[in-house]
Order: structure tokens, then C-alpha cells, then sequence
């Protein structure tokens, strides 16, 4: 194994530590894949001799790695939601002229893409998991590590936001569109 043994050792050490601040940046069924990586990492390192403290690489490699998952979740969730509502969208059979109503629908669910990415980070999370994925909250607690108070708290202040968004975003478009009906009347 290339891995220095003092290393190793700290790692076999800290285990239990690097889980518990895991823990605390994850959702607990996610914590044994970044431990896992983090070893996988330890096993990669060539050459540990610029490595001086070797509980503080550990931890920071596994911290390092945890806000990488998140990010990659916060993608995976997003983009999972805009197909789950592009699918939605796609089965509507409005009467409307189709091209207007792509358009209008287009903008309108980029505006609510933009406001769930304004939403802080766990609530979007919680939001999302229900709103897209229609979780309980239930499960929606157990998998981001939260109450379901808390979760329920999320959801409506992702609602309230959305909403606030959505009708800032309207009025702007009535305003807008009041100027250039006056400007060619």
C-alpha cells in the first residue's frame, strides 16, 4: 500500500470524528460513501511527506469532498426538477396559440427555476424533495437529517419565496409592458 502508515493510522483514528462532522454537512446515508472516498483519496496520495498534520488533511479531504457531493446534489436536484416540470409542462393540452404558449411557459418556468435557486440551500433541498419529487416530510427529515417541523418550515418558506419571486417578476412584466404600450400609443 502506498498509503504512509502514520496516515493510515490517523485516518483508522479519526474515523468516528470525520463521520460525526460528516454528519453535520451531509445527509446521514451519504456519510459512509464520503468516509469511503476519503480513504479511496488517503490510498491515492503518492507522497505524504508534505503532509504535517495528517488528522487536519484527512478532515479537510473529507470536508473538501462532502461540499463537492452537495454541490453535485444541488445540480442533480435542480435539474431533476426542471425535467420533472418540462415533463408537466410538455402534457398540457391548452388551447391557446402553441407558440405563445411555449414562450410564455418557457419564461415563466425559467422565472420559477430562478426563484428555487434563490432559495437558501436546505430549504431548497426540502422544497424541491417535496414539491418535485412529492416526498413525505417524513422522509424528507430522515434523509436531510432534520425535523419534520423544520421540514414543514422549509416548505412554506419556499412557497412564500417562490410566490414572492414569481409576482415581483410578474409586476416587472406588467410595468414593462405598460412603457412599451405607451410609448406606441
Amino acid at each position: 500500500m502506498s498509503v504512509d502508515s502514520t496516515i493510515h493510522n490517523a485516518y483508522m483514528t479519526a474515523r468516528n470524528g470525520i463521520a460525526k462532522m460528516l454528519s453535520r454537512i451531509v445527509p446521514p446515508k451519504e456519510v459512509d460513501d464520503i468516509l469511503q472516498d476519503t480513504y479511496v483519496r488517503l490510498c491515492q496520495v503518492k507522497d505524504t511527506s508534505h503532509i504535517r498534520e495528517p488528522r487536519s488533511f484527512l478532515y479537510k479531504t473529507a470536508r473538501n469532498l462532502a461540499y463537492d457531493h452537495l454541490k453535485r446534489a444541488d445540480v442533480r436536484l435542480i435539474d431533476d426538477a426542471i425535467e420533472a416540470i418540462d415533463e408537466l409542462d410538455s402534457q398540457q393540452n391548452d388551447l391557446e396559440d402553441e407558440t405563445t404558449r411555449q414562450m410564455t411557459s418557457q419564461q415563466e418556468f425559467a422565472h420559477f427555476c430562478d426563484a428555487v435557486r434563490l432559495l437558501p440551500p436546505q430549504c431548497r433541498r426540502a422544497f424541491v424533495l417535496k414539491k418535485v419529487y412529492g416526498h413525505t416530510q417524513k422522509d424528507i427529515a430522515s434523509e436531510l437529517g432534520i425535523s419534520e417541523k423544520t421540514v414543514e418550515k422549509h416548505i412554506a418558506e419556499g412557497i412564500k419565496r417562490c410566490t414572492v419571486h414569481m409576482r415581483k417578476v410578474q409586476q416587472s412584466e406588467n410595468m414593462a409592458a405598460g412603457v412599451r404600450s405607451n410609448n406606441h400609443g
